[in-house]
């Protein structure tokens, strides 16, 4: 008898194939009723519950962001201004805090976060200033020697 063939060798596939059930069906342990027993059903499982983690681990960035905005929005308001002029003024200003930080500063610095707010009402006040001219016409009048 000759073989060609290292295939024809092996009688039967080893235990590769045991340990491949044995990693899928320690995912679906926790499952409920065939699914934890069953390959088949396993397999179908296990492959819904990672599709539903990996959305889950996107909506946990998309939820955390908007606690970090509500965060920042609150303490904001205290210091009497809205979300939206503090991190357009804090950018005009180049600081460049991420929200989580920022979010961070306003619960446990809020002193920190208090010199944030008065630099951004600091850069608003020269932004009016600035809009509001030299004093030499009157403020909202635009003229043709200013546009060239």
């Amino acid at each position: 008898m000759v073989f060609l063939t290292l295939s024809c060798w092996i009688r039967n596939r080893g235990p590769d194939r045991f340990w491949k059930v044995q990693e899928l069906l320690k995912h679906a342990r926790h499952f409920r009723g065939r699914k934890n027993r069953c390959y088949k059903l396993a397999v179908l499982a296990v492959r819904r519950a990672f599709v539903y983690s990996t959305k889950g681990r996107r909506f946990k960035k998309r939820n955390m962001r908007t606690l970090w905005i509500t965060r920042i929005a609150a303490a904001t308001r205290e210091h009497g201004m809205k979300y939206p002029v503090l991190i357009h003024n804090l950018t005009k200003c180049s600081v460049q805090l991420n929200r989580r930080v920022m979010s961070d500063l306003a619960i446990t610095e809020p002193r920190t976060f208090l010199s944030l707010a008065k630099l951004a009402r600091a850069r608003q006040q020269e932004g009016f200033q600035a809009a509001l001219g030299d004093g030499k016409e009157p403020p909202g009048v635009l003229s043709r020697v200013m546009l060239q």
